[in-house]
């Protein structure tokens, strides 16, 4: 009996070629385990910054760095075999120019074993991003709500509720398409806008909080889930796993508590 052969990783080929195809399925992961669960239902996993927030704790995603995004990285990679893995860029590590971003990606891709990098901003990191995919990096883009700016767009705002804003967004997404990103995150755009970019852009859009009429949808993996305390509004929890986890922890208490664990099936021989 020959061998089951393995699974073969979705590459970024792959993903690009789903413009106007069947939806792209993603989801953020930063965990082994989770990792391993996601794999089988998702197209892209992305490692996020956002765990910064849900896995550490932090107050924003910019004191999140290159190192814990590959430590982060790296353990997606080892927990999957079928999705195409991408890494976000954190904050600082891509800005000051397109040698710097080459440098930390190429080591996040080193180090990891990712097939991607994700960075923030639209026509203003075009040169970069055409300098990293000449130099083989392949880069999804993200314009719209970028979170690492929220400082200077004054917070978590919806874009594009003035119309009188909405060539800026059609430029971003134009500009990084011709600079060569294989795929765009939308994220938090009114619908109308979303779906005329996605109609005039060339690469997939992948909207977060960016409606239906996008080529793919992602979400952070603990708000899907509902392990958070909260999530944002456009989030739909499939799942209450604070509640679950809650019951679990709280039922193996009692359960040293009253000394009915371990039981006698539940200890080694």
């Amino acid at each position: 009996m020959s061998a089951q052969a393995p699974l073969r990783r979705i590459n970024v080929p792959q993903i690009a070629a789903r413009k106007g195809a069947e939806p792209i399925v993603a989801l953020t992961a930063s965990h082994v385990q989770f990792a391993q669960i996601l794999d089988a239902h998702c197209d892209v996993l992305l490692v996020g910054d956002s765990l910064g927030m849900v896995t550490h704790g932090f107050d924003n995603t910019l004191p999140v760095s290159v190192e814990l995004m590959i430590a982060h990285g790296a353990a997606v990679v080892r927990g999957t075999q079928r999705a195409l893995v991408v890494v976000d860029m954190p904050f600082g590590s891509y800005e000051e120019s397109p040698q710097v971003a080459f440098r930390n990606a190429a080591r996040i891709m080193a180090e990891t074993g990712a097939s991607a990098v994700k960075l923030e901003g639209g026509a203003r990191m075009a040169e970069t991003i055409g300098f990293l995919t000449a130099r083989g990096i392949p880069v999804m883009a993200h314009i719209g709500l970028t979170p690492q700016s929220s400082n200077t767009m004054g917070g978590f705002k919806t874009q594009g509720r003035n119309a009188d804003s909405w060539p800026l967004h059609h430029a971003d997404a134009a500009a990084v398409a011709e600079a060569g990103a294989f795929s765009v995150v939308l994220e938090g755009m009114v619908e109308p806008l979303a779906a005329e970019v996605t109609a005039a852009c060339p690469i997939p859009t992948i909207g977060i909080g960016a409606s239906r009429t996008c080529d793919g949808q992602i979400l952070v993996m603990e708000d899907m889930l509902g392990l958070g305390d909260w999530a944002p509004k456009f989030v739909r929890k499939f799942a209450d796993l604070r509640t679950e986890v809650d019951r679990a922890v709280g039922a193996y208490a009692e359960a040293v508590r009253d000394r009915s664990f371990p039981g006698e099936d539940e200890i080694y021989t």
